[in-house]
């Protein structure tokens, strides 16, 4: 008996179409990778910082933010990062379809689901297919932290947490209130507390 081994190329997943309700697909080394639906903590983080890095992006004419775009980092691999920022000099790497170039920023919110692949296989992805600037937003800690890819490796360059005001390259000049961007549920609703990190 034959067993096909075949993976699913870049190419192939991009014909597949939308995402089916409720879930959210990656390909990640020639398989489909499936995800859940965003939180409303999660929803909220990423709209926050969009409003901000967007507003901030189009006065200065800076380049093109993104949300949830398909990108392909590899014959059998295609990422959705939450967040893209293509630079103006790069804006050519943005096709109709997909993006055929790598994202100078790529920002990552975490979910419950995602913490290991944002903080590990996305990690190691992002610094491989050369994106400079690496975010990762925690709502669930209420924390920031900004990386600067060097000689092929990610470098602390960034962090804070909590109600902190910090800032992160390659935005000059701009100021991110740490609190806007964390979900606030209503009196008497579920509250979460920073989550335990694993050893």
């Amino acid at each position: 008996m034959t067993i096909s081994t075949m993976k699913m190329t870049a190419e192939q997943y991009l014909q597949l179409g939308e995402d089916p309700p409720g879930v959210r697909l990656e390909l990640v080394n020639g398989e489909v990778a499936v995800s859940p639906s965003p939180t409303p903590g999660h929803a909220r983080t990423v709209f926050q910082l969009s409003l901000l890095l967007g507003n901030h992006v189009e006065s200065g004419q800076l380049g093109e933010l993104l949300l949830d775009c398909d990108t392909i980092f590899g014959k059998h691999d295609v990422r959705r990062p939450d967040l893209l920022f293509f630079t103006e000099a790069r804006r050519d790497q943005m096709g109709e379809k997909k993006l055929i170039g790598r994202p100078d920023l790529a920002v990552e919110v975490i979910s419950e689901s995602s913490d290991r692949i944002d903080r590990a296989d996305k990690f190691k992805q992002y610094a491989k297919g050369g994106v400079k600037y690496y975010w990762i937003v925690d709502p669930l800690d209420k924390s920031f932290e900004g990386f600067v890819l060097k000689a092929g490796k990610y470098s602390l360059a960034t962090r804070g947490s909590g109600v902190d005001v910090v800032r992160a390259v390659p935005f000059k000049g701009l100021e991110i209130p740490l609190k806007n961007l964390w979900w606030r549920p209503a009196e008497g609703g579920a509250r979460r507390g920073p989550k335990p990190r694993s050893k």
